[in-house]
Parts: C-alpha cells; sequence; structure tokens
C-alpha cells in the first residue's frame, strides 16, 4: 500500500501525503506521486485543479528522508535515483492543471521545495518552513536554490538558503513564498473553500493562464506577450464571449 492517497471533489483532485512516523519524502514516494500526476495530466476534462497536503498531523512533508542523503554520501545513488526527486517536481510544474500546496505545519528542506514547485501555496498559521542544509554543510539539492529567489528575488532567497533559519506562515506570506494564511482550526476545510475559487473557472482558461505564467517566466518580455497572445487565440473560442 502506498502512502498517497487520492480522491477527486468538485473538479479537485485531493492528493494527501501519509508516511509515517513524520511524513519523511522517501523516493518510493515520490515514484508514486509521479504516477498520479502522470494519470490526472491524462483527466483535464474531470480535474480543473489538484490540492495537495499531508496527512500527518503538523506536518506538510517534514524533508527529505535522510536515508536519501546517506546514499548520496556514501556514492550509493544511481543516476536514475537522483533524478527522482526533479522529475516529481517537475511534473508538478508541467502539470496542465495548477496546484496548490495546502501546508498545515512543518515544511523543511524537500518539503519546502515539493511546495515551491506547485502553483499556489497556502498555509495555517502554526505552518513553519526552512531550508535547512546550510546548517549540515549542505545546499538545497531539490531545487530550492532555483525556485525560491524565482518567487521571492535573490537577495531574499540567498538570505534563507544561506542562514537556514526558519520562518512562520506570517512572515512567508509577506515574503511572497504564500498566497494565503488561514486558521488552523478546520484548515482542511478551509484549504479546500480557497481552492474552491481557483476550480470554479473554466478549465480550458485556468490551463492557458498557468502556461502562460509559468512559461512566460523563463522567457524574455517580447517572447512572453507572444506567447500569451497565442494562449488567448486558442482559449477565446471557447470562452463565454466566443
Amino acid at each position: 500500500m502506498g502512502n498517497w492517497t487520492a480522491e477527486t471533489r468538485e473538479k479537485v483532485a485531493v492528493l494527501t501525503f501519509r508516511r509515517l512516523p513524520d511524513n519523511q519524502m522517501d523516493l518510493a514516494s515520490l515514484d508514486e506521486l509521479a504516477v498520479l500526476l502522470e494519470d490526472i495530466a491524462q483527466r483535464t476534462g474531470e480535474v480543473s485543479v489538484v490540492l495537495l497536503k499531508g496527512g500527518v498531523d503538523g506536518i506538510f512533508v517534514k524533508h527529505a528522508d535522510l536515508d536519501i542523503l546517506r546514499r548520496a554520501a556514501a556514492g550509493t545513488l544511481s543516476a536514475e535515483d537522483a533524478g527522482t526527486w526533479p522529475r516529481t517536481l517537475g511534473l508538478l510544474e508541467s502539470l496542465p492543471q495548477p496546484v496548490v500546496a495546502a501546508i498545515d505545519g512543518q515544511a523543511w528542506g524537500g518539503g519546502l521545495e515539493t511546495a515551491l514547485a506547485a502553483t499556489l501555496r497556502i498555509a495555517s498559521v502554526r505552518s513553519h518552513f526552512s531550508q535547512p542544509e546550510i546548517r549540515n554543510g549542505l545546499i538545497p539539492g531539490g531545487g530550492g536554490t532555483q525556485r525560491l529567489p524565482r518567487l521571492i528575488g535573490s537577495g531574499r532567497g540567498a538570505e534563507l538558503i544561506l542562514t537556514g533559519r526558519t520562518i512562520g506562515a506570517e512572515e512567508a506570506l509577506r515574503l511572497g513564498i504564500l498566497n494565503a494564511v488561514l486558521p488552523t482550526e478546520d484548515f482542511d476545510r478551509r484549504a479546500e473553500e480557497w481552492v474552491a475559487q481557483v476550480a470554479r473557472n473554466p478549465a480550458p482558461a485556468l490551463f492557458a493562464a498557468k502556461r502562460a505564467v509559468l512559461d512566460g517566466l523563463a522567457l524574455p518580455l517580447a517572447e512572453g506577450l507572444a506567447l500569451e497572445a497565442t494562449l488567448f487565440g486558442q482559449v477565446i473560442p471557447l470562452s463565454a464571449f466566443g
């Protein structure tokens, strides 16, 4: 039996990670998530948004399973295994559907990196975040050095990575890591209500908007504007104005 459960409710695919005792992300769980995402990518008629959450109280994803780091240090991590993390997080970004990470508690190291690969991030008041790798003589290896500075700016991103300090939900909101902070009480219900604001919009427009924003950020402005124009032309015949 795997460590992920998947349910679809009102056009939202809810993926819940539960790996006892403390939701450390291992390679098998990453592979399992990749299979779920590949399936969801084919279900654009049924699923408009993906909601990613933790199933252990107070933890989204604690961090990467330390066995991954031990194997890497010992030189026993194969190239295929080493590529599991970037491959799976890349699927979160390339998925047609927007992905919302709903964080209720700890998201450190690989947990924060998983959330950074989502399109949007919301969290409970009790949540806390860190890229603590520097304190152990390492650097983030799951995309943190690239996605975090791109999200909040190079100076702020570098400061969090170089100090390894832990921040709370309100600071994460101010920095731009989070899109919203919700009460901890009844967080799951509140998170689904928040995501419903996105899911109620027409799916083709959601998919096009995600691609315009994410792909456009990797392009010079003129090329990004051209991409936007192309995607606009693709969705307008399907819109209420078509």
